[in-house]
């Protein structure tokens, strides 16, 4: 209900003020000529904070044109036949234009079946997805879908075991082996000036240049958002307010717990090959516990409501002085710095470092200090690879020290997790947690309208499992799980000896082929055949293996991670 009324509301809000343009869907599987063009080193462009507007792309690459040059030629006699085929293979659905106004409404869709070993899998996603504009400086935009499905065995575990669909909300069971569930996405944007956008928004962001993001990924849930962002000479300079959901954490008053996260990034585009960013983010529970005393010998647990903190508002970045001054700390702060260049034409360098928490002296030792947290990114990307148009190539390494991005509660009575880096109990970065290595490759090729896509994710996590007592302990893996509470390792002093991959060492394989053919690309409505097959290997456990094969129609403009 309530993020039904969010929508209504930004809907309601946009009959009220002026216009601005469009966001570039997240799934950039068949943006490819944009993508080219704004990791080119002909122009000027801020590349890491996604997702992009259509306005960034003025001087830079004519959007009409490609539209253009994907048109299917309609040669039948008579309008309502033009318009329908159009409609079905060029345009968007429905479009209406009234002088400087224009709206568009399109299906969104997954159809499809497959077969994981023994297990029939399907998906059944209706929906829609209404945007338009008013002028130059506004523009709106929500979607809607209702989805049942019975997935790959591995992914049903995760939604179990999670209570979530991977990114998508949470997990009602269907019948005896399927899911339902319901998801939304909405933003207003409003630009008042050139150098300034503001956008109200229900649904992700992404910041950096690779296919994982260690800072903010789009892997998590949809969350409410204002993100006002400033372009100002070689600067983009973007401030993110966001409400985040901690479902493992319920209050007195039956509701799941909430917290703030305030984000920063700035990008400084040093040339048009060098880009610079600087982060930080600050993740504040809107709620806390405290114990009261009911008589001399009773004490009972109450839920505080804390509100946002507005010390929090400074739009400066590197928010470590607020977070202090607020009080012992009692926040969970993070700092990174994300960077990119372009080598020759369309080849790009690109690499993160996230830093949750370092002690220098411990971190010389290298003993393994349980609170040094930090995490690592590096990787190429190529488009036009080899000198072949539209051949895009990359690989991609990261690496995250166990017990990064989560927290220790604050106060008596506090929960498990609620100061994490986290939202609706996924990671808000690496899918994986911590404590992992990961290798990802990737291809893709496209001719015309037919699209050849491969991926390989290769990497390792020490899970949370004591293989020798066979028992739960911590190391590191879940973000949810408190830090001060990390199992002592045996022959190093105590918080130490947490190394990469301690705890059940497990492994994981993931080759991926798609082949699509793209049937409207005004909304990225596709055809596809897909091949997976996943390697899981872990201590103490039988090796799975599974081979998945779908196919289907679908409308494909959102990400969604099932590579773990």
């Amino acid at each position: 209900m309530k993020k039904c009324l969010l929508i209504v509301s930004l809907l309601t809000a946009s009959l009220f003020v002026k216009a601005q343009e469009l966001q570039v869907p997240l799934n950039d599987d068949y943006e490819m000529e944009m993508q080219t063009a704004a990791y080119s080193s002909d122009y000027l462009f801020h590349t890491a904070l996604r997702a992009w507007t259509e306005s960034q792309f003025n001087g830079v690459l004519n959007l009409d044109s490609i539209n253009e040059s994907y048109r299917i030629k309609i040669n039948k006699k008579g309008k309502f036949a033009d318009y329908i085929l159009n409609s079905i293979l060029n345009d968007d659905f429905i479009r209406l234009r009234y002088n400087d106004c224009y709206v568009a409404i399109n299906p969104y869709i997954d159809f499809q079946v497959g077969k994981a070993g023994d297990r029939t899998t399907w998906v059944n996603t209706r929906g829609a997805e209404i945007k338009g504009t008013i002028g130059d400086n506004f523009a709106f935009y929500t979607n809607i879908k209702e989805n049942q499905a019975v997935f790959p065995e591995y992914i049903d575990q995760y939604c179990s075991t999670v209570k979530v669909v991977p990114g998508q909300g949470f997990a009602n069971r269907f019948k005896e082996k399927g899911r339902d569930f319901t998801n939304a996405a909405a933003y207003l944007s409003y630009r008042p000036a050139k150098w300034l956008d503001a956008t109200l928004g229900y649904g992700k962001n992404f910041i950096g240049d690779g296919y994982r993001s260690l800072m903010l990924s789009d892997n998590a849930s949809n969350y409410p958002y204002l993100k006002v962002t400033a372009d100002l000479w070689r600067i983009q300079y973007t401030c993110l307010y966001a409400q985040m959901t901690d479902r493992h954490t319920v209050l007195a008053d039956k509701t799941y717990a909430r917290k703030w996260a305030v984000i920063h990034y700035l990008d400084f585009a040093v040339t048009k090959r060098l880009n610079v960013g600087f982060f930080d983010a600050v993740m504040a529970k809107a709620q806390t516990h405290q114990q009261v005393m009911v008589n001399d010998s009773t004490y009972t647990t109450i839920d505080m409501k804390r509100g946002f903190d507005f010390q929090y508002i400074n739009p400066i970045i590197f928010l470590r002085s607020a977070e202090y001054y607020a009080g012992s700390s009692p926040d969970n702060a993070l700092l990174g710095v994300n960077m990119s260049y372009i080598v020759g034409k369309h080849t790009t360098i690109y690499g993160q470092f996230v830093l949750d928490e370092m002690t220098v002296r411990k971190f010389i030792a290298f003993k393994g200090y349980y609170g040094n947290k930090q995490s690592y990114q590096l990787g190429v990307k190529s488009y036009d690879c080899f000198g072949v148009k539209n051949l895009f190539m990359q690989l991609e390494g990261n690496i995250v020290r166990p017990y990064t991005y989560s927290h220790t509660p604050q106060g008596t009575g506090s929960s498990v997790g609620e100061d994490n880096y986290a939202h609706y109990n996924e990671p808000l970065a690496h899918p994986w947690g911590a404590n992992l290595w990961e290798m990802v490759a990737r291809a893709q090729y496209n001719w015309k309208r037919l699209y050849f896509q491969y991926k390989l994710n290769y990497g390792q996590y020490g899970d949370d499992w004591d293989v020798e007592n066979n028992v739960w302990a911590n190391y590191g893996h879940n973000v949810y799980n408190d830090y001060h509470d990390a199992i002592q390792i045996e022959g190093y002093d105590t918080n130490d000896g947490h190394f990469l991959l301690t705890g059940r060492k497990t492994t994981v394989m993931i080759n991926d082929v798609i082949v699509s053919y793209l049937v409207n690309p005004s909304y990225n409505m596709n055809v596809f055949a897909e091949v997976t097959h996943r390697s899981f290997k872990a201590e103490g456990l039988d090796n799975q293996s599974d081979f998945i094969v779908s196919f289907g129609i679908r409308t494909s403009l959102d990400r969604k991670y099932y590579d773990f």
